[in-house]
């Protein structure tokens, strides 16, 4: 009889093993599946989910299965199908005067999530500290902590939630390499404006530091407002990389495909990286994309869409006893419910699900350390009658 390869292990002793050896020991199941998976074992409205639950352009839907008809069904190039990276190009250089080399400058990747990681391990090395803003999408500190990094969270003023740029400019030390940005804002929907870019190009101007600038809700700004994209701002475009991606802004969240846009220098570092995680994006859905392009009114019609939404949600809201906050880009809200119970924002968002059958999610999960904030986020990318309905429940609270 053969004996076992490893006579001493158990699977008691490996996991014990595998949970020391961690790499990321303190990081669970993310906040966005716990309350996903209670909104449906308490049949609640999902209001948590930044996800359409409305279909996309059929339009779409129909270019993408005719690229499958046509044979586009191998793999892409590695850095995307030409004719995409070429209308990527276009459209920067229409929406924001930056011109943008398809062959070296333009990357489609498999989703944005993929591009922040991609940029971070490709840019990033052991020792480095990455600045970031808290609350913040969950991936950032993680991602930085695998490259044997340090992550460096400032956190936003709680009063209107803006960046205090001498707290940035004090953080700043010889081993910052990058600042992670993200305009529009998840989870506070906030902007960049014209005086954080000025603040932000002197506190890079005569370093090396990389900028990071997390654009998926590009056009989804509400008011007039401006989107601030780092590729507005020659100084600032030289030194950063703008993730963005299609699925936010064609409603179709689990096709994943995304791109990245910077100097060339940068993106041959970032495209080491990408060949070996994914390769290429999903093909059809790339010619799909293309397509879609074409009409710039495919993604210019994006802000007044979502901002009808908007508005049709605070209003509800303002009715029940939440108190919502202003919503300036994004598909969120954040509201307030500190005046009406002395719960966590955990357990208040758990007991939303539990009594009132509404999925919100905690803003404490958009910091380290987990601070309670008396603040929920809710999406209004959802079809109207799903937000009335979930506004009406939330008017027993």
């Amino acid at each position: 009889m053969s004996k076992p390869l490893h006579p001493t292990s158990s699977p008691r002793v490996m996991s014990e093993t595998l949970r020391s050896r961690s790499k990321l020991p303190d990081v669970g199941t993310t906040i966005f599946a716990v309350i996903g998976d209670l909104a449906v074992q308490h049949g609640a409205l999902n209001l948590s989910q930044g996800a359409p639950n409305f279909a996309c352009d059929e339009g779409l839907v129909e270019s993408a299965a005719r690229a499958m008809r046509e044979g586009h069904n191998q793999y892409a190039p590695m850095i995307g199908l030409t004719a995409l990276r070429e209308a990527l190009a276009a459209k920067m250089a229409r929406l924001y005067g930056a011109r943008y080399d398809a062959g070296d400058e333009v990357t489609v990747v498999a989703s944005a999530s993929e591009g922040l990681y991609a940029t971070i391990a490709a840019l990033v090395h052991p020792g480095d500290e990455v600045i970031y803003f808290e609350p913040a999408f969950d991936s950032y500190a993680p991602i930085v902590r695998l490259q044997g990094a340090l992550p460096v969270a400032i956190a936003l003023k709680p009063d209107g939630f803006r960046i205090d740029w001498d707290a940035v400019a004090a953080a700043v030390s010889p081993r910052t390499r990058m600042i992670i940005v993200n305009s529009p804002h998840n989870p506070t929907a906030t902007m960049l404006d014209g005086e954080d870019i000025a603040r932000l190009s002197e506190i890079v101007r005569d370093t090396d530091i990389v900028i990071l600038s997390d654009e998926v809700y590009e056009h989804v700004v509400f008011d007039g407002a401006v989107h601030q994209s780092m590729a507005r701002h020659p100084a600032l475009a030289r030194r950063s990389v703008i993730v963005s991606s299609f699925g936010k802004t064609y409603h179709v969240t689990g096709w994943r495909v995304g791109y990245c846009l910077a100097p060339a220098a940068l993106t041959t570092e970032i495209r080491k990286v990408h060949q070996f995680m994914t390769f290429a994006a999903d093909t059809p859905m790339q010619w799909a994309f293309t397509e879609a392009l074409a009409d710039p009114s495919s993604y210019l019609s994006l802000a007044d869409f979502y901002q009808r939404k908007r508005d049709l949600l605070i209003e509800r809201l303002a009715a029940t006893r939440l108190q919502p906050l202003p919503s300036r880009g994004s598909f969120f809200v954040l509201a307030r419910f500190g005046h009406l119970s002395g719960e966590s924002d955990l357990e208040f968002a758990t007991r939303l699900i539990r009594d009132h059958r509404v999925a919100t999610i905690p803003l404490s999960a958009f910091y380290g350390d987990g601070r309670n904030t008396g603040l929920i986020r809710l999406s209004f990318a959802k079809d109207d009658e799903t937000l009335i309905e979930g506004a009406r429940r939330l008017g027993g609270v």
